[in-house]
């Protein structure tokens, strides 16, 4: 049984940082691509980064590139999303998602498989 659990979610002030990781679970994640969402209040589930577990490729939306990065522990199956500057419109529940390699639009999150089920952060001005 496939899980992914997300952890690291918290109060922070603007300009701070936190680290989210996701603890993966159930299976080889080698040929999947690992995915970070998020979600405010009354708006939709947005993309905000992902990356190949067998390594290489990054991507990262707009809004968060510059201050967010995507990694993984292998040893530990855990991808982390670590989140520097952060500003209060990055207040949302943050959800870590898994999609097979082959044929993924990783921004999209109608195509991937598996969700954790999400860590709240909150950003004070």
């Amino acid at each position: 049984q496939v899980q992914l659990v997300e952890s690291g979610g918290g109060l922070v002030q603007a300009g701070g940082s936190l680290r989210l990781s996701c603890a993966a679970s159930g299976r080889t994640f080698s040929s999947y691509v690992m995915g970070w969402f998020r979600q405010a209040p009354g708006k939709e589930r947005e993309f905000v980064a992902a990356m190949r577990w067998g390594g290489g490729n990054t991507w990262y939306a707009d809004s968060v590139k510059g201050r967010f990065t995507i990694s993984r522990d292998n040893a530990k199956n855990t991808v982390y999303l670590q989140m520097d500057s952060l500003k209060p419109e990055d207040t949302a529940v943050y959800y870590c998602a898994a999609v097979y390699l082959r044929g993924a639009v990783v921004s999209d999150p109608l195509r991937y498989d598996y969700w954790g089920q999400g860590t709240q952060v909150t950003v004070s001005s």
